[in-house]
């Protein structure tokens, strides 16, 4: 039998199409008025940690582990307000980087964002608002 393990990462690319995502990924974040107040800084500084942070997740390199420490990241997002709204507004601009990057066509491409659906259940930390 074989029990050769390959990672989500290297299915899908490794750190090139990361790097791709990320980069398709954050302007529509910016563009989005709901999920925008919940990305103020350094956008490049703020892209950084994602690439090394979905590095880790997708069973790559542990950048963000060995920079910042387990990655925690409820705990690290409690302090914004994450509603069902914003969680849904997430994952759509993520969906549309899968889209424009041609990851929503690749084999590895379904595994990786029904991860990222579980994730954002998991961040949301407040009601939205009626």
């Amino acid at each position: 039998m074989d029990y050769s393990f390959k990672s989500l990462y290297s299915e899908i690319g490794g750190q090139e199409t990361i790097d791709q995502l990320v980069n398709a990924f954050y302007p529509r974040v910016y563009a989005d008025d709901d999920l925008k107040p919940l990305f103020q800084g350094d956008m490049e500084e703020i892209k950084r940690k994602q690439r090394m942070f979905l590095s880790q997740f997708l069973g790559g390199p542990a950048l963000y582990s060995e920079e910042f420490g387990p990655p925690a990241m409820r705990q690290r997002h409690l302090p914004f307000e994450i509603t069902p709204t914003r969680a849904k507004s997430w994952l759509r601009c993520m969906r549309e980087a899968f889209q424009e990057i041609g990851l929503d066509e690749h084999p590895a491409g379904e595994a990786f964002y029904e991860r990222l659906t579980q994730v954002a259940k998991i961040m949301v930390n407040r009601p939205d608002k009626e």
